[in-house]
């Protein structure tokens, strides 16, 4: 077993911690939140980790049930590390320390690493259940290389990867402006207006989707 901070306590917050509460340790799941990912791929989308920490992290990850290794698919020989069942009971925590910690991105942030694939838990994290529309409709979002979908449906909500059959709105821009959206840094109007961000879509559309995430 690896060593690990134990706080000695008899409560589930601090149990919590014992297993997830070491730096790093959550950014890798976000990671794998989105989905199986190698330990190459894990070392490039973690700038600053190091080969040594990340082999720590997963290997306590591992041991508590967390995290498992599979193979990869059309190569017997490569693995890749994906959540278990109770590793993905994680996503709502993540999702929603993400959504408290936009609050507290700044200028002074914004020449850190970003990923257009972290855009997919992004919009989960700002989705606001208490304003999902009463309709069925698509909306796509184009963050630099990467595509998925908010798909509502009866007054619930499905996230996927890809683009969508058909969808009733479009959102493209680069993944700079789209944290910086999320973290009310520049509104959707300005940047609509300066052309970092593109919209294609009925104007109700456009409306239900940004109240849906909190930015109308």
């Amino acid at each position: 077993m690896s060593s690990k901070r134990d706080y000695g306590q008899f409560c589930g917050l601090a149990a919590a911690l014992n297993v997830i509460g070491e730096r790093w340790t959550l950014l890798v799941v976000r990671e794998l939140l989105v989905g199986p990912t190698r330990f190459t791929e894990l070392i490039d989308n973690l700038p600053g980790i190091g080969p040594n920490l990340l082999t720590d992290r997963l290997r306590t990850l591992v041991e508590e049930g967390l995290v498992e290794q599979q193979p990869v698919p059309g190569d017997g020989r490569a693995r890749q590390y994906a959540l278990t069942a109770v590793g993905a009971e994680l996503a709502p925590a993540v999702l929603a320390l993400a959504r408290w910690g936009l609050q507290f991105l700044d200028e002074t942030d914004s020449s850190g690493a970003t990923r257009a694939r972290w855009g997919f838990l992004a919009v989960q994290a700002m989705v606001r259940e208490d304003r999902v529309p009463d309709v069925d409709e698509v909306y796509e979002f184009r963050v630099a290389d990467q595509t998925f979908t908010i798909a509502v449906a009866s007054g619930a909500v499905a996230f996927g990867h890809g683009p969508a059959a058909a969808a009733d709105l479009t959102i493209e821009c680069d993944t700079d402006t789209f944290v910086r959206i999320g973290a009310r840094m520049l509104s959707p109007l300005q940047a609509i207006a300066s052309g970092a961000v593109k919209i294609s879509g009925a104007e109700e559309a456009i409306r239900r989707c940004t109240w849906m995430l909190g930015l109308h």
